[in-house]
């Protein structure tokens, strides 16, 4: 079977990540692995198996790499992935894309001249407790989706990034209630805050109005001393409730409670595989560039909302 040859740049704790998987799956080749921090990238590659690079500049010119997933600094993601996409590299980029919209759009249109395929890192739509939901939504099977709530807390991060917490997590359930509504909010309102960090938003709650009156409601922090990462879609004809934890979903009618049972996997390497076979032609994308950038100009159009203290109508 044909391998797809890989790099990963950024060695941190998910760009270890990516690197494992991509020396795990069947379709995948780890040819390379790319850190500023030399020793980082040394200890990266030969535990699996790869060549170390610290200038993504030189990698890029290895021919062998095909495709590359960008696991840096925030600010840094459209950068890196843009040079990938000039080289003519597939990119995997991770959440949030880019530091701004506006960085996103150019990427994206370098992507087009290019002719690469370019997805971003929304790990929660690989998760089978979520493909359930998406599905009975489509199906009907919960009568019509009138509200979907997501919670996503947990304690201060060992690590603060360059974003604050609307971009660095509440983005992920921007995707969700984007993808299960299937159509863009007519307008946001949002209220952040700061109480521990003195650069970033660290709590956010975000409220999505759609057509029709349907609501989507997001709460996110680095308050919690727990993490919570949940999700509640009202049906008019049932409740479903996922624990994206422990990816146990529990769905709720005027006669029953069911549990659906599902083969434990990881989320990551279903992401990964998806890409890689997205690449090597044997599957659609779930995910395309474009998913990326509507979640971004929905995130900061919460942050406007938050600073002016109104809603944000959309396009």
């Amino acid at each position: 079977m044909k391998k797809l040859g890989m790099a990963v740049v950024g060695t941190g704790f998910w760009g270890k990540n990516h690197a494992r998987i991509y020396k795990e799956l069947q379709e995948t080749d780890l040819i390379a692995v790319c850190d500023i921090d030399p020793l980082r990238a040394k200890a990266v590659a030969e535990q699996f198996g790869a060549r170390p690079y610290t200038s993504v500049r030189k990698m890029l010119q290895n021919k062998e790499i095909k495709a590359v997933s960008i696991c840096t600094w925030s600010t840094s993601l459209a950068k890196v992935a843009t040079e990938a996409v000039k080289a003519g590299k597939h990119v995997l980029v991770e959440k949030p894309m880019a530091a701004n919209v506006r960085q996103a759009e150019k990427l994206l249109e370098t992507a087009k001249k290019t002719h690469v395929h370019v997805t971003v890192g929304f790990l929660m739509r690989f998760i089978p407790g979520l493909q359930h939901i998406k599905k009975a939504v489509e199906e009907k099977t919960i009568g019509e989706l009138v509200c979907a709530t997501a919670k996503r807390v947990s304690q201060w991060p060992d690590r603060v990034g360059d974003v604050g917490v609307v971009k660095d997590t509440a983005i992920h359930d921007i995707d969700v209630m984007l993808y299960l509504f299937n159509k863009d909010p007519m307008a946001v309102y949002a209220k952040t805050g700061s109480m521990r960090s003195k650069k970033f938003e660290d709590y956010a709650q975000i409220m999505l109005t759609f057509e029709g009156g349907k609501t989507a409601f997001i709460e996110s922090n680095w308050l919690t001393p727990y993490k919570t990462r949940i999700l509640i879609a009202t049906g008019s004809e049932a409740i479903l409730n996922l624990d994206y934890i422990t990816q146990e979903l529990r769905i709720e009618d005027a006669k029953e409670t069911v549990q659906p049972r599902y083969p434990t996997q990881e989320p990551l390497k279903l992401e990964l595989r998806h890409f890689a076979n997205c690449v090597l032609g044997r599957e659609k994308p779930l995910i395309t560039g474009l998913d990326g950038l509507r979640a971004l100009k929905i995130a900061e159009s919460a942050l406007k909302s938050s600073a002016t203290g109104k809603i944000v109508k959309l396009k």
